[in-house]
């Protein structure tokens, strides 16, 4: 099985990357519910996240750490919360949302809307942070 995911860690489809490594994969969701909603994933296609090895459960939850930390110091917010629902795409997936209030994590509210040039500028600027050494 191929998901949307997948054909977005291969190049077929186009991504607004913030962060990657060889088994990792953090991109803008274009339907945020906040500016700076990202998607993190895994590389390897495994549809329900608690079916993946511990060991890349774990790591998975560090570049997520490091991947939120970097939101955190460019779209101003009181915390970067994290959710895992599963449902909507078949590949194992954490989403980072820049939150101020509980109620910010509702996937029932319309998502938000922003320019391609303004996703490519936020892309650009969160990953600067993620490679580079910022305050945490």
């Amino acid at each position: 099985m191929s998901t949307i995911f997948s054909k977005i860690i291969s190049g077929e489809i186009p991504a607004y990357k913030v962060a990657e490594s060889d088994a990792f994969l953090a991109f803008l969701d274009i339907r945020p519910l906040a500016k700076g909603h990202t998607l993190v994933i895994p590389k390897k296609e495994v549809d329900y996240f608690y079916d993946l090895e511990d060991t890349e459960l774990a790591d998975l939850m560090i570049f997520s750490k490091k991947v939120a930390h970097a939101i955190k110091s460019v779209v101003p917010c009181k915390k970067v919360g994290t959710t895992v629902i599963g449902l909507e795409v078949p590949h194992a997936h954490v989403h980072l949302i820049p939150i101020n209030a509980v109620g910010d994590i509702n996937f029932s509210r319309e998502p938000l809307q922003f320019s391609a040039d303004q996703m490519t500028a936020l892309a650009t600027e969160i990953n600067t942070r993620f490679q580079g050494d910022f305050p945490r």
